[in-house]
């Protein structure tokens, strides 16, 4: 079994979850084993950003997208899986998080003059 750490954005969203589903989204991170992380598989994934290898894991309506330290892992990011900055990260669009805020609002807008 593997030590997790979190980001500050990590731990905030945590904060946001209540004490039992804190526990359901923290499980699958908290029993990956090394065999998971060599032959990644549904809903864990593996991608590269720059020289970094990252790993994505989806639990319940939320992915951890996080990096293996030795024997830690490391979560960057915990996004709900229906938010614009998880669509970015995905997609590996290089954006830093003052333009994901900006890019959000200005999305929004553009959807609702759509409806107009």
């Amino acid at each position: 079994m593997y030590q997790l750490t979190f980001s500050e954005q990590s731990i905030h969203e945590l904060n946001r979850l209540d004490k039992f589903t804190q526990l359901d989204v923290i499980t699958p991170i908290s029993t990956l084993k090394p065999s998971d992380l060599a032959h990644p598989r549904e809903p864990l994934g593996r991608f590269h950003r720059g020289e970094r290898e990252y790993y994505r894991l989806r639990a319940g309506d939320y992915r951890f997208y996080f990096e293996v330290r030795g024997d830690t892992l490391h979560t960057h990011y915990i996004l709900h899986k229906n938010s614009l900055e998880d669509f970015l990260l995905r997609n590996k669009l290089p954006v830093s998080e003052q333009q994901l805020v900006e890019q959000h609002s200005k999305f929004w807008k553009y959807l609702e003059s759509l409806t107009k």
